[in-house]
Parts: C-alpha cells; structure tokens; sequence
C-alpha cells in the first residue's frame, strides 16, 4: 500500500480475508485503501465490518476518526494507522 500498488494491496487484503474472516485491521486497511481511491461508500462499508468486528479500543478510535474524515483529501490524512 505504501508503494501506492492500490489493486495489488487489495487483492492481497481479499486473500487475508479468506483465512482471517474476523480480523478486523483486515477490513480497516481496506477502508483506507478505498478512500484513498475516493470510493467512499465501499470505504464505509469495510469501516463499519471492522467495528462490527470488534476491535481494540485504541483500533475504534482510529477507525471512528477516519469514518470522521472520510470526505477529508487523503494528502491531509496520511497518519491513519491501524494496529
């Protein structure tokens, strides 16, 4: 994702999803991924499986920070790390 391979990042996330249905940093990154590509709907909709998920507490809050700032450009928002 760093190396800004979106599709690549995505394909290998689709993959983890398969032998790690309920990790939730799964479906976080994918949100970032997606808003990074500004398709804000599939972005919420991974957020929103990740919190379903359950995560950390310090997780829940990165995650209801970037839903905050889902309409934000991601140049100002490149300090989104999920654990």
């Amino acid at each position: 994702m760093s190396l800004e391979k979106f599709d690549d990042a995505l394909e290998v996330l689709e993959e983890l999803k398969e032998y790690a249905p309920r990790e939730s940093s799964v479906y976080a990154l994918m949100g970032k991924i997606y808003k990074r590509r500004n398709m804000h709907e599939k972005a919420m909709l991974h957020f929103g499986i990740a919190l379903d998920l359950k995560p950390s507490a310090t997780d829940v809050a990165t995650i209801k920070a970037a839903i905050e700032k889902l309409h934000v450009p991601h140049e100002l928002d490149d300090n989104l790390q999920i654990h």
